[in-house]
């Protein structure tokens, strides 16, 4: 699905949301600093910005865009209140469903130029994010499976919110302290990324692409797409019964140690070996099933990698495990979609050698990644290098595990665990030999 420039969508529609989205900010905001100021005359450790329950208001009014927000915040219980990030976990599959007559009328409409397809379709959605609910149903021959059909009238909203975002884009462009800032086209990358996630034509081809490519990784599973069931509204794949949440307190050590390096082997092999980075792998789309392994259940913000992207993150990635900082520096200048005019490559190389060497080799429990993505920014920002927008989706889809990781393992380590995968890939900057150390 196609982002619709500003200029056809109209000025009233964008004013109207525009008016929306600013009188809920408004409302929450004061809210917030009520309840904030309450909460310190009553010396209480909670209310005010801990308010979960407020967030997910919050975000729920906003709409599909934001609420993708909280989904992928609810995952950094390292950085945020435990009552925050439960509250947001609510979002991931919990979120208020459409009526079931607009449920059925945007099925039955999708189905509308071919036979209907199901001997029976349970209307009551098993889950229900941001972007779609997801139903059980049965084919006319037995199949039982799941349906995910995309919330009626969510387009519209989110491509006034493109919009919108473009138009602020445009407008931090022009201030002169950030000219050369490539805010349009970070704004087309990572918003258009965002937006695609209408597309379930493309979701149902990337779930194939994922199932593919983890063929032989024995403790991963993804369920098989029906395609000649799938429409533009519509996403039709096998069902998965007797999944459990990933839930640290239920399960036992080694379990948990598992799904930490499944999620990371499977990861790493879509990142520096198929060149594709899936951003959602939230609780609401991970799962395990009753012997231990992981489900992968959704594809929507699916990205695929640029070759020159691919192979400099993983040069970089592999680069900082090494604790070669003058190299990442390197392979950064080399990547960069922009650089200042009074661009200091030598300050960015000895700030970059200092970050490496502090970040290389460090445990789960000990590094983090947010931490280090704002300080590598720092860096480029104070030096004048400006990253290709396609850097943003690598480091979001670790940003999103990260939090997750640590709450099941604090003793992994992120970088020794892309070793194995790194070694079965070419990789032109660095020695064989480095890889075995």
């Amino acid at each position: 699905m196609r982002a619709i420039p500003a200029r056809l969508i109209g000025l009233p529609q964008l004013s109207l949301r525009c008016g929306r989205v600013s009188s809920v900010m408004l409302g929450y905001g004061l809210s917030f600093s009520a309840s904030a100021i309450a909460a310190r005359l009553r010396r209480s450790p909670n209310g005010g910005l801990r308010n979960g329950d407020r967030w997910v208001r919050m975000l729920t009014h906003l709409g599909p865009s934001y609420i993708k927000i909280g989904q992928l915040l609810s995952t950094r219980r390292d950085l945020l209140p435990d009552d925050v990030t439960q509250a947001l976990s609510r979002l991931t599959d919990a979120v208020r469903p459409p009526s079931r007559r607009r449920i059925e009328r945007a099925v039955r409409r999708s189905y509308r130029n071919r036979p209907w397809p199901f001997r029976e379709f349970h209307w009551e959605p098993l889950a229900c994010g941001s972007i779609a609910t997801v139903h059980e149903a049965v084919t006319h021959d037995g199949c039982r499976v799941a349906v995910k059909v995309r919330r009626p009238g969510i387009d519209r909203m989110m491509q006034r919110d493109f919009a919108l975002t473009a138009s602020m884009m445009g407008m931090l462009g022009g201030l002169p302290a950030l000219r050369q800032m490539p805010f349009r086209l970070m704004h087309a990358q990572v918003g258009g990324a965002i937006l695609r996630q209408l597309d379930f034509e493309a979701e149902a081809a990337s779930l194939t692409v994922l199932r593919d490519n983890l063929a032989d990784f024995e403790n991963v599973r993804i369920p098989a797409t029906l395609p000649e069931l799938c429409t533009s509204e519509t996403v039709v794949m096998e069902y998965i019964g007797d999944l459990r949440r990933f839930e640290p307190d239920e399960l036992d050590i080694g379990t948990r140690r598992a799904a930490v390096r499944a999620v990371l082997a499977a990861v790493y092999e879509m990142l520096f070996v198929d060149g594709i980075v899936h951003c959602d792998m939230h609780p609401g789309n991970l799962y395990l099933d009753p012997d231990g392994g992981l489900v992968i259940l959704d594809a929507g913000f699916v990205i695929r990698l640029s070759e020159p992207v691919r192979r400099s993150f993983a040069d970089f990635f592999i680069n900082m495990a090494l604790g070669d900082g003058s190299m990442c520096a390197q392979i950064v200048i080399d990547s960069a979609a922009q650089m200042a005019d009074d661009c200091d490559t030598e300050g960015f190389r000895a700030g970059l050698r200092t970050l490496v060497e502090e970040a290389s080799g460090a445990k789960s429990g000990d590094f983090d990644l947010a931490r280090f993505a704002g300080r590598l920014f720092e860096l480029q920002r104070r030096f004048g290098l400006y990253p290709v927008p396609e850097f943003a989706f690598p480091l979001l889809s670790l940003l999103v595990i990260e939090g997750m990781i640590k709450e099941f393992d604090a003793d992994v380590d992120f970088q020794a665990e892309a070793m194995p995968v790194l070694r079965r890939r070419n990789l032109p900057r660095v020695a064989a030999a480095n890889l075995e150390r």
